[in-house]
């Protein structure tokens, strides 16, 4: 016999958050190391606000609710409290009580230029990376570094001659036809980031890869330990042709700083030039990256010895973190405008990136 609906109007729970998640859950692990690093960052926190007025949302709401973003592909900051409404799960690991409304979504806007920066960012990435640190997770000898495009939230439209000081569009179609996204010609017209600005990011610039159409990007860079495949030290520029050897060779003095013991950094042949094999031997790196057929920086000094094969091998995991940067964090396209925002967004990325391969080697180091 078929059972009637009941339609309860209300009911009164006893329990609470913390009791509804299984003790098991893998976001369970990670929030335990991102409250360590936020408990470091108490003092930096505290310096950003002012000691009167208005009590504002906690600020390490919105430094957790950034992080499920990532973790959790959420296309926007509106569809982030939505889910923080209904999802128990989001609302426990951001540490929003039961009882407690969600902010509006333009929290985010006003409080990025303070506590969403870049500063914020780096520094949140480097408590993550000193726990990897001190769990014994970080190889201190042997590094692979590259550099990726991230697609600029702008359109190609928008990428207009330098000279133009009306609101017309550049290209050789009609000037203000077509509304908004008005149909435009850009065929047999020379652009460059030398003539050309987009009116809607300045920052980003016209690059492309090797068999692929240009787009308006910045470039991301990282250096990533051997070992385990966690990410050390990164950074986000603009995207010109020396980028990615400049940033590389900035990031490779920093972690040189940090060691004293010899290190090897492996590398695609996109590195192989004379300026960046000669940058790391002069920091007392050797540089163990992929030969080119022809005019290659590259001896046999350095590919006879048996590390620079284990170097070529092990490179590739640097690739691991673009990639689920780009299709899980949603940094196929970046949804946030200006190098200093696309930098904080970048270094967070890069944190979260961390603390879910942290997750995944500490579950498999502890004992059963």
């Amino acid at each position: 016999m078929r059972g009637d609906e009941e339609c309860q109007a209300g009911f009164i729970v006893f329990t609470s958050l913390e009791d509804r998640i299984p003790t098991d859950h893998p976001l369970r692990a990670i929030r335990r190391l991102v409250d360590q690093a936020l408990r470091e960052m108490s003092p930096l926190l505290s310096s950003l606000y002012a000691k009167r007025g208005r009590v504002s949302i906690p600020p390490e709401y919105l430094l957790r609710a950034q992080l499920l973003q990532f973790l959790y592909a959420i296309p926007s900051e509106r569809r982030l409290c939505e889910e923080l409404e209904y999802n128990l799960l989001l609302r426990w690991f951001v540490g929003l009580p039961l009882d407690e409304r969600v902010w509006h979504p333009t929290s985010f806007t006003k409080n990025r230029d303070r506590l969403l920066s870049s500063e914020v960012a780096e520094v949140f990435f480097e408590h993550i990376r000193s726990q990897a640190d001190a769990k014994k997770l970080l190889s201190r000898e042997h590094f692979s570094c590259d550099g990726t495009l991230l697609e600029a939230a702008a359109s190609l439209k928008s990428f207009r001659p330098r000279k133009e000081t009306d609101g017309g569009l550049g290209g050789s179609g009609p000037k203000g036809s077509g509304g908004r996204n008005p149909e435009v010609n850009f065929h047999g017209e020379r652009r460059s980031n030398d003539t050309h600005v987009s009116r809607t990011d300045p920052d980003a610039r016209l690059c492309r890869i090797k068999g692929k159409e240009a787009r308006l990007s910045y470039r991301g860079h990282l250096v990533v330990e051997n070992r385990h495949g966690l990410i050390v030290a990164s950074s986000a520029t603009t995207a010109t042709g020396r980028a990615e050897c400049e940033a590389a060779v900035e990031l490779l003095t920093k972690e040189r700083e940090r060691h004293g013991a010899h290190m090897t950094v492996g590398a695609d042949k996109g590195y192989d030039t004379r300026a960046f094999v000669s940058a790391p031997r002069h920091l007392h790196i050797t540089p163990h990256v992929a030969r080119k057929r022809r005019y290659s920086a590259i001896d046999g000094r350095t590919t006879s010895h048996e590390g620079y094969a284990v170097s070529q091998r092990r490179r590739k995991v640097v690739e691991e973190p673009f990639g689920w940067m780009k299709t899980v964090a949603g940094l196929d396209k970046l949804r946030h405008r200006g190098l200093a925002k696309v930098k904080a967004i970048f270094s967070f990325a890069c944190a979260a990136f961390n603390l879910v391969r942290m997750k995944n080697l500490l579950a498999e180091l502890s004992p059963a």
